[in-house]
């Protein structure tokens, strides 16, 4: 597109994507191939160099995925983003280029169950290593800081109990200490909230969520801010010394602020793999037109169901932040002006028990593990996504077994309002 700064709506449908040039086609085509045709030898050693842009097999590059971070990057107003399998491989690539044995990152102690369990055991088969702390107290990511930190990594809106956390201080300790922060934008998107404009150096992204919308596609992205100055050789070596399988290159001097999406397109997808479908790239492109749209209907679905269940007898508390009884109200309305998403929790009065009924109730809820589908869903985390850690582990990321988190959908808010009733009446006689 052209230079000209366009509004979010705008973008969402047209960033990235233009006709296609040989057919006219508007849509952006899916290319279900593997590898493309070079024009010379010549030609093919420039690409393999990265002399030139281009595509060369696509666990690398594919058009139609390209044309998904190309979207992706516009929305964050970022320089560049490197599309993944999940968001969890987003979360793999996001540290690669700037981690090695023996480094420590700081990240929230709220986050997704399997986060946690991603950085707090498998990263440490790698040798990589994190401190968690305390996601609502921004000094406490300062003391948990050490010579080897190369990065902070919190979620803007934590899943699954909306706690909002405080970006522009937790920003304000990485440019203390010169570390990039990462930012899980998942359950906010870049409709909601703007990572960038607080001080974030890089937003993670499960596409699977509500990018994408229906559930049917997954997909990870990891979006560079192009703010960070990452050309430290001694704190970044993998971006800003030669790196010997491309000739001695050194991608901070070669691509200048996309140095940081090069290596994860080059390095990362070239060695790891962990490529998005083309088809799934397609249906999240087709899931994004509507993204505005959606989050609207999502957040105003939400507040409404917040609000009625904050006066049912069975419910002990409703964790929402555009609730004014929330504690992250104040954050919420500075970080998240359009709404506070979609997904919330619900303590529930009986327990577990009564949680284990409302699940199995439900009609129009889906009982199922995702969040950000069209339709709405509930789960019980903490026999789920948060089973794995220990009762202690559960509370602290907001998962107790008497909690039940929500992801409002779309449906006529009356019809939603019933389904819980019904079921919340049922729970109340456990």
């Amino acid at each position: 597109m052209a230079e000209k700064r366009y509004g979010f709506e705008t973008l969402a449908l047209h960033a990235g994507a233009a006709p296609d040039a040989t057919t006219g086609a508007r849509a952006t085509p899916i290319y279900q191939n593997t590898s493309y045709v070079f024009d010379s030898a010549e030609h093919a050693a420039s690409l393999f160099n990265l002399q030139e842009p281009g595509f060369i097999y696509s666990r690398l590059t594919n058009p139609t995925v390209s044309a998904l971070a190309e979207r992706l990057a516009a929305l964050d107003d970022g320089v560049g983003a490197v599309v993944t399998a999940s968001g969890h491989s987003a979360q793999i690539l996001a540290l690669l280029p700037l981690m090695m044995p023996g480094d420590h990152i700081v990240a929230a102690d709220k986050l997704y169950g399997g986060s946690i369990n991603q950085m707090g055991h498998t990263f440490k088969k790698w040798d990589w290593h994190v401190s968690f702390a305390d996601a609502t107290d921004p000094n406490a990511f300062a003391q948990a800081i050490t010579p080897r930190t190369k990065a902070l990594f919190v979620e803007c809106l934590a899943n699954p109990g909306g706690v909002v956390v405080d970006l522009e201080a937790i920003a304000d300790v990485a440019k203390a200490h010169d570390l990039p922060l990462i930012v899980d934008n998942t359950m906010a998107t870049p409709y909601l909230c703007r990572p960038f404009d607080w001080g974030a150096s890089l937003a993670t992204y499960s596409t699977t969520k509500f990018l994408q919308g229906q559930g049917v596609a997954l997909g990870g992205a990891v979006v560079d801010s192009g703010r960070y100055d990452f050309a430290k050789p001694e704190k970044f070596p993998a971006l800003a010394k030669p790196a010997p399988e491309y000739h001695d290159l050194i991608f901070c001097e070669t691509f200048g602020d996309l140095a940081y999406t090069m290596y994860g397109q080059a390095v990362g997808l070239r060695d790891l793999g962990p490529t998005q479908q083309p088809m799934n790239a397609f249906l999240t492109l087709l899931g994004i037109e509507t993204l505005p749209l959606r989050m609207d209907r999502h957040c105003r679905n939400a507040l409404a169901v917040a609000r009625h269940l904050e006066g049912h007898k069975a419910v002990k508390r409703v964790n929402y932040a555009d609730l004014e009884s929330s504690p992250y109200h104040g954050l919420a309305r500075k970080y998240l002006p359009k709404g506070a998403g979609s997904v919330f929790t619900i303590e529930l009065a009986g327990g577990f028990e009564a949680a284990k009924t409302l699940v199995e109730t439900v009609e129009l809820f889906s009982h199922l593990a995702n969040i950000g589908d069209a339709k709405s869903l509930v789960l019980h985390p903490a026999s789920t996504t948060h089973n794995q850690l220990t009762p202690e582990q559960q509370r602290t990321a907001g998962a107790g077994p008497e909690l039940v988190r929500l992801s409002i959908g779309l449906e006529t808010e009356e019809d939603l309002l019933e389904d819980l009733d019904r079921a919340l009446d049922r729970a109340a006689r456990i």
